[in-house]
Formats: structure tokens, sequence, C-alpha cells
């Protein structure tokens, strides 16, 4: 499963590389400056599209900010805006199992032996997928409204594309994963701690030969990324003083997607008011033990949810004072209630037996010496005067008789 869960990481990447992407090698040593609110955001759309990631972290936030930010990745504390990825707590694993030795050979084996021409098999995972993906977005409170509404539409339209992608094509595997391996191995972070020690921008300069060969690769499976970025078209929708809303629009994977993003000005610079926030909760982040209430786990949990089985509730327990007069009563299953049987006094002898086995042999006594309950079957006989009201167990076999002899022995007892 390990393997599925990278191909999970590396689809789901796909969808935050049009919101946190890699970086290129050489940045522009001077940023412009945004004046208007869309200007904003068609900066960090042409730092996505320029695989720019180090750009991207410096656009997105104050200069203050960016350097807690820096400081709380040297300490280990956050790999922000790599958490802004669906998978964020995954990629340095990813990256790591790419970077080892005879990643190669070991990959395409497993490929082979698990998903070569599996595409039904493929495609049916995509859609599962994209649907606890949404239901994630849409349920997770540190999403806003305008992001959950993003969100849930940029993996709608990454689903389809998907399950209609040749992801069991052989060939293409092939030729795709050393690619990969090769870009993993040439970041230098696949150490322990690797992203820790280099720092965040030093890890976000050498991410960005990796990232740009991922869009290559999925553009082998039809996903363009870079068109995706170069068709957003981003249009001021209102702006009140320092707070204002864009409109985004895109195509993806075939589908449009039409959103707003919410922004703010600071220091007369406009920001992305939800990149904001979550940029500052990771440098207020204490150091992760372990990762906790990331997109990965909470998928995982909704899979384990969604695969039980509904005959798995458990059934309802016999009635507390159901069984005192003999042990044996507690063993019978808890489908069968003991007290179901009364209610069809009428029903073949074969349906009593199974409720209660402690007083089965005392059934057959009971048939025949019914009138004179002073032997064998000593607790049937009070039993029989209340018609198995106060112990249930014990008034089966009493029921049977008084349906069958009651002219003859007790005519007050079958009301």
């Amino acid at each position: 499963m390990s393997l599925v869960r990278r191909a999970s990481a590396a689809v789901l990447t796909a969808a935050a590389v049009l919101a946190a992407a890699g970086c290129g090698p050489d940045p522009a040593p001077a940023d412009a400056v945004p004046t208007l609110p869309a200007q904003a955001v068609a900066q960090l759309v042409s730092d996505l599209r320029h695989n720019d990631l180090a750009g991207y972290a410096r656009h997105a936030v104050p200069p203050e900010l960016h350097q807690r930010l820096e400081t709380a990745w040297g300490q280990g504390r956050t790999v922000w805006p790599l958490t802004e990825l669906p998978l964020d707590d995954r990629f340095p694993s990813f990256i790591a199992a790419l970077a080892e030795q005879d990643a190669e050979r070991k990959l395409v084996a497993t490929y082979r032996r698990q998903f070569a021409g599996a595409d039904a098999e493929l495609q049916s995972a995509a859609k599962t997928l994209g649907l606890f993906a949404s239901q994630y977005v849409r349920s997770e409170p540190g999403y806003s409204d305008t992001e959950r509404d993003h969100h849930a539409q940029l993996i709608e339209a990454l689903s389809a594309w998907a399950q209609a992608a040749p992801l069991g094509d052989s060939r293409r595997a092939r030729e795709t994963i050393p690619q990969l391996v090769s870009a993993a191995r040439a970041t230098g972070l696949a150490g322990p701690d690797a992203f820790a020690k280099a720092g965040m921008d030093r890890s976000l300069r050498r991410l960005g030969p990796f990232v740009e060969r991922l869009k290559q690769a999925l553009g082998e499976y039809g996903l363009n990324l870079d068109a995706a970025l170069d068709s957003v078209d981003a249009t001021l929708d209102e702006q009140t003083g320092d707070t204002a809303k864009v409109r985004i629009r895109y195509q993806v994977g075939g589908q449009a997607v039409d959103a707003y993003v919410l922004v703010e000005r600071i220091d007369g610079r406009w920001y992305l008011s939800d990149v904001l926030r979550h940029a500052r909760a990771e440098a207020e982040a204490p150091a992760k033990a372990a990762p906790s209430g990331t997109m990965a786990q909470r998928l995982a949990a909704l899979a384990k949810v969604q695969a039980r089985a509904p005959s798995a509730v458990p059934a309802k327990p016999a009635a507390a004072g159901a069984a005192p007069a003999a042990a044996p009563v507690v063993s019978p299953p808890a489908d069968k209630p003991v007290d179901e049987p009364l209610a069809k006094p009428a029903s073949g002898a074969g349906e009593a037996k199974p409720g209660a086995k402690a007083p089965v042999a005392e059934a057959k006594p009971a048939d025949t010496v019914e009138p004179k309950p002073t032997g064998a079957g000593k607790p049937i006989a009070p039993e029989a005067k209340p018609a198995g009201k106060s112990f249930p167990p014990e008034a089966k076999p009493a029921a049977k008789p008084a349906a069958r002899s009651g002219a003859a022995g007790e005519p007050p007892k079958p009301r």
C-alpha cells in the first residue's frame, strides 16, 4: 500500500501545485509590489508557473512573518508553504522513498505487480479518493468557506482527470518513475531532517527542478498544470478599504474552476487572507512529534469508516434479569433475544428451544406432567403462572403445553 499512498500523494500534490508549488533555480532578484488585489493573486500564480516556490514564500507573507517561518522551518516545527499541500506530512517521505537506493527497480516491480493493466481498479480508486478528499475539505474547520468551495472544485476536476487517465499504462510508468527518482535524488533532501537542516529558502529552491519534473510526468498522463496556470484569470469582485474579494477562473484537466479568494492589505501590499492565516499558525506551531489532523490521516479515517460493514453493529444484549437461575443462559447469541419466542407461543417446538439452552432437558417432562410441576421441572411451575413475564427464558417451555393442553390442565393460563 506504500506505493498507493505515493501515487495518491502525487495526484493530490498536483492539486496543490495550483496553490503552492516548487521553486526555480534563478528567482528574480527584485520583487514587484502589487498595488491592486488582483495583482497579488497574479503574482503568486506567476511564481507557481515558473516553479519558484521560494519566490512564492516571499510574496505570500510579510517580511517579518517570513523570517519567523524560516526560523520555525530550521527548528523542524513546520515545512510551510508545503503545508498548503493536501499531503504535506507525506511529502518528505515521498522524496525519501523516490531517492532511496535501487528505487527505480523496486518501484517499477511494485507497479507491475499491483497496478499494471489495472485501469478499472485505479479509476475506481481515483473516484473514491476524490470523494474522501471532498468530504474532508467540506468538513474540515480549518478551511474558510471560500477555500472549501475552491478546493472542492479543484478536487472534483482532478478526480475526473484521474478516472480517465491511463494510470495502468506500463510503458508510461517505466518512463516516468526513473525521471521522478532522478529528480528526487537531485534535491539532496532525502536524508533524516534534511528539510530542517537545509532551511526553508534553500529547501524550496532545491525542490524547484523536482516539481518541474513532476509537472512533466503528470503531463504524460494528460494533466497539463502549466496550461492550467496560464489560464488563470483573476479579477476584482469587491473591495472595502484594506480587504477585497478576487474572482479566479481557470481550466484544469478539461474542467472549469470558478472560485473566489479573499485578500487583505498590510503595509501597502496585498496578501491572500487564507494563506496568511495558515502561515501564522505554522509560525506559532510547536515541534511536531507526530503529525495529527493531516489530510492523509483524515482520508484514511474516512476510508476505514466507509469500509466497515453495517452488520458489524453489535446486537442488543439480553435483558439484565433474563437468566438468574442457570449459568448456561448467558451463552445464547445476542441476536436471538430470549423473549422473542414469547410473542409467538403458537410456533413449533423447535423455535422455542434455541432461545435458552438451560431448560431444554426439562421441556419433555413439562409436556407430560405439566399439571404437577413439582418434579424435575421446579423452575417451570412458578414461571407458568405469570405467563413468562418475570423470567422470560424459563417461561418458553411452559408456553407450549399451555397452547396444546390448556383444556385438560389449567383453563386460566391461556388468556
